[in-house]
């Protein structure tokens, strides 16, 4: 808490609030606070709006790396987040935005790092080709280091070119980002798997960053299991099928699983000739992994999905499989716990199952003697500031530091793992961090008119256009969603809040007549004596109950010695309080969040 003394209203009251915090206003943009790379979404969208799609493109780019490839595969952790949901049900399509920033771009390769020819002198060697090595390349490279990349496959990309389907995620889109990083001079040699970390390590490279994912599917060890080759480890299948190994599959096929996984293998089998394809998840709907959108796309392909299903045994008969057994169970609460009962036995007819039931972290590569820490589940000690283990100089990132997350975090990873790796290799303590910096910029134009649009856009969420459902099996590779066309678009970004565009409040200027408050269509306005904060969110027009998000505090009054309380969780952005104000109390502010990569200086905060 922020507690002071308060000219004797209260003995114990809150701080005025320290908008030049770059904490403070970047959670108040829902949508860039969580995101892990903390893409500046409001300003690209806006950039949209006007038809600047390279700088669009080339703004996502600064902290995800890979706006085509996430504008197709994201798992979208800013959308749940989006203000617009506080007034109606569906979010702004940020994700299929991003896409449209990617397709139609203009050639950026003048616009991206230039690349030093004379290198600093430090080696750093990167384990796997995937998004957070590529992250950590990107980086890298504009400062001189050289940076080898060692790849088991004969493609860069690692899980997003082996298990993201081509109808999902085109491979002309995947080269085009990977290649802009590789193109920078990076040393990548394909086919080459690191079999030892110490072997690695004696060849004397300045740092090492381990980005190998998680590569390996968990097994069902169930009776008749390993009785016939026709039970499949979803990501290995995938892959298999990505690189042409696997070309068909059987006609009726069970996909064990309901994660993101799951659902690439049981759209991917329809493609390769299934006619029958069933989800089988042990849960009802709510407890699903798989993102909604995914589930949408599967049922549209008409692929069934079982719940309460649970798997027994694997049905055999010389070498055949013929069935899957599986018990039927019902749930139910108790003492907060989810317990189930079996309700009977059912046997569904299959002729493959494809187990996508999660990924594990493999490391038998690693020597256990070198310095590398390991806990009990055999993942290594990663510190989560710094992506340093307990050997200096050696990094993780991505699914290989903490498990199987999504690439936006693997990109995240990647950024935060470069930083530790600059300063390990420039002598300086890995957890000395550059800080982050902001820019508050007026955006008013006139009395009542400001340099963005505030108002209020009714439209629905623009709805995403598909390749006719009998057109999009006919190969393997036919892009499913064609993207938002120029209407779609049109109506889509007029939809976000703008809500990095700020209401900052000059305590000075209040003369208190309320006419904000009265204003305001949110009621998120108060003014009142100061006080402890769990009173204060009481004492609003209407109280504030999510405690994740701070209340905005200014400082005392000129006439009473109140303060102007705003709960920033309800506040949408409107500028009505701004453009109400007869002194200029309230400003719309554009607030733009620094983040420093790798050999930046701190921002400096513009106040």
């Amino acid at each position: 808490m922020r507690w002071t003394v308060d000219c004797g209203y209260n003995l114990r009251s809150v701080k005025p609030t320290d908008v030049f915090d770059p904490n403070y206003f970047h959670k108040v943009v829902d949508c860039q606070y969580a995101c892990p790379a903390h893409t500046n979404v409001p300003e690209y969208i806006r950039m949209i709006a006007q038809g600047r799609y390279t700088d669009a493109y080339m703004l996502n780019r600064e902290t995800n790396v890979f706006p085509g490839i996430l504008g197709r595969t994201c798992d979208r952790p800013c959308e749940p987040a989006c203000r617009r949901t506080r007034v109606e049900e569906k979010p702004v399509a940020i994700c299929r935005l991003k896409r449209v920033a990617a397709d139609l771009r203009d050639d950026i390769s003048e616009r991206l790092p230039q690349i030093p020819t004379k290198k600093n002198g430090k080696r750093v060697a990167c384990i796997g080709a995937g998004p957070a090595s590529l992250t950590v390349a990107n980086d890298l490279m504009p400062l001189g280091y050289q940076v080898t990349i060692f790849e088991k496959l004969d493609k860069a990309g690692g899980l997003m070119r082996s298990n993201i389907p081509h109808f999902r995620l085109p491979e002309r889109v995947l080269d085009e980002e990977v290649d802009a990083i590789l193109q920078m001079g990076v040393d990548i040699r394909y086919n080459k798997p690191v079999a030892s970390m110490k072997a690695l390590l004696d060849e004397g490279y300045d740092a090492v960053f381990v980005g190998t994912g998680a590569p390996r599917g968990k097994q069902l060890e169930l009776p008749g299991r390993h009785e016939t080759d026709s039970i499949h480890i979803g990501i290995d299948w995938l892959e298999s099928v990505a690189f042409g190994h696997i070309t068909k599959i059987e006609p009726r096929v069970l996909i064990i699983g309901v994660g993101n996984t799951a659902r690439d293998c049981c759209r991917t089998s329809k493609r390769l000739g299934a006619t029958d394809v069933k989800v089988i998840a042990r849960r009802p709907r709510k407890y699903f992994k798989a993102s909604p959108w995914e589930l949408e796309d599967a049922e549209e392909e008409q692929v069934e999905i079982l719940i309460n299903h649970s798997p027994k045994r694997f049905v055999v008969e010389n070498g055949k499989l013929i069935g899957m057994e599986l018990d039927r169970l019902e749930w139910r609460e108790e003492g907060g716990k989810q317990l189930s009962t079996i309700i009977d036995t059912v046997t569904i007819p299959c002729d493959a199952v494809i187990l996508a039931i999660g990924q594990e972290n493999s490391f038998p590569w690693i020597e256990r003697d070198i310095g590398i820490e390991f806990d009990k589940k055999e993942m290594p000690l990663v510190d989560k500031k710094t992506f340093q283990c307990t050997r200096p100089g050696v990094f993780f990132g991505g699914d290989a530091a903490w498990g199987p997350e999504n690439i936006i975090w693997a990109v995240a990873h990647g950024h935060e793992a470069a930083i530790s790796i600059h300063n390990h290799c420039q002598g300086l303590p890995v957890t000395e961090r550059p800080q982050q910096g902001m820019t508050l910029v007026s955006q008013k134009m006139g009395l009542h008119e400001w340099s963005y649009s505030n108002n209020y856009d009714e439209a629905a969420r623009a709805k995403m256009r598909h390749v006719d459902l009998v057109e999009r099996f006919k190969k393997l590779e036919i892009e499913v969603e064609l993207g938002f066309d120029p209407e779609a678009t049109a109506r889509e970004v007029q939809r976000c809040l703008n809500c990095d565009v700020q209401t900052k409040f000059t305590d000075s200027l209040c003369i208190e007549c309320d006419a904000c408050i009265d204003i305001c269509p949110l009621l998120c306005l108060t003014m009142t004596p100061n006080a402890e904060e769990p009173e204060l969110r009481k004492q609003l027009t209407v109280p504030a109950e999510n405690l994740k998000q701070e209340l905005f505090v200014s400082g005392p009054l000129k006439q009473t010695k109140r303060v102007m309380i705003k709960d920033e969780d309800m506040c949408v952005h409107c500028s009505l309080c701004a453009e109400r104000c007869p002194t200029g109390a309230w400003d719309m502010q554009k607030f733009e969040l620094y983040l420093p990569h790798a050999g930046q200086a701190s921002w400096t905060t513009s106040k």
